[in-house]
């Protein structure tokens, strides 16, 4: 229920991150901003040293981990992700002693699965349309999304469990704004479909809408200006079954959830 909700708090390691521009690629404000989202109450940091917007510039494995390393360090009694698709940076982030692994392929490469197995890491496996690298602007239909995000999880999910890795371990994530298609109408078919996802497969979701395109498209603000519609949105997943909320916004969106709890009297 509402109040059991995970709350990841998004730290953006990068230069071009489309929510907040590179804000915290110097370790120092990395480190800060990461110490206050889990003052605002963040269950854990998933931290990010790549973008994976359309307009994103490629990073290299070696400078993802160069980027990662001493923000890792700098937290070594915190719960943290790390949001990667790259195999070298997985490994790299197993070894460093991280407890879940964030994936936007959600980890299309079964040579790792054994690792994955063996060290109990928690996988949030999420869906795109796109099959490899950063996001791009891919013209899917938004009527037959919900259909494509099934297909997914019923191969990924299969696939994972039959190479030894625990239901407890995952996570999905059905992906949000562009990595659904460059239609906004698709993220809001895929929200209304978080039940039947919840149904059909009894794993914890996780949803990312926060300061999404798809956002802007229904309210017409720019990124900055996306807090309300953002809350809004995550309140509505969270309503719809999601477990996990990915968010800019961490004291915003515990304060969503006390009021919302405090008024519907749900445990």
């Amino acid at each position: 229920m509402a109040n059991r909700v995970q709350v990841l708090g998004i730290l953006n390691i990068t230069e071009d991150s489309f929510s907040d521009g590179g804000r915290y690629i110097e370790t120092s404000a990395a480190i800060e901003h990461g110490r206050r989202l889990l003052e605002q109450g963040a269950d854990l940091l998933d931290l990010g040293a790549a973008s994976s917007h359309p307009d994103a510039v490629a990073v290299a494995p070696r400078e993802e981990i160069e980027r990662l390393r001493p923000v890792l360090s700098a937290f070594p009694g915190a719960n943290l992700s790390v949001d990667s698709f790259r195999p070298e940076v997985q490994r790299f982030a197993l070894e460093a002693g991280v407890r879940t692994l964030n994936d936007i392929h959600g980890f299309p490469h079964p040579e790792l699965y054994g690792e994955f197995a063996s060290a109990g890491v928690r996988l949030i496996v999420m869906h795109a349309v796109q099959s490899a690298g950063i996001a791009t602007r891919v013209p899917v239909p938004a009527t037959e999304i919900v259909a494509r995000v099934l297909a997914f999880f019923d191969r990924r999910v299969e696939a994972l469990l039959k190479a030894g890795i625990r239901r407890e371990q995952i996570v999905i994530d059905p992906g949000m704004g562009f990595f659904l298609g460059s239609e906004a109408e698709a993220s809001k078919n895929v929200l209304r479909a978080l039940p039947e996802l919840k149904a059909r497969y009894g794993l914890p979701i996780c949803v990312s809408v926060s300061r999404k395109s798809f956002l802007g498209a229904i309210t017409g603000k720019e990124t900055a200006q996306r807090g309300a519609a953002t809350l809004s949105a995550e309140l509505f997943a969270v309503q719809n079954g999601a477990d996990y909320v990915r968010t800019h916004d961490v004291g915003a969106l515990r304060d969503g959830l006390a009021v919302w709890i405090s008024l519907s009297g749900r445990p």
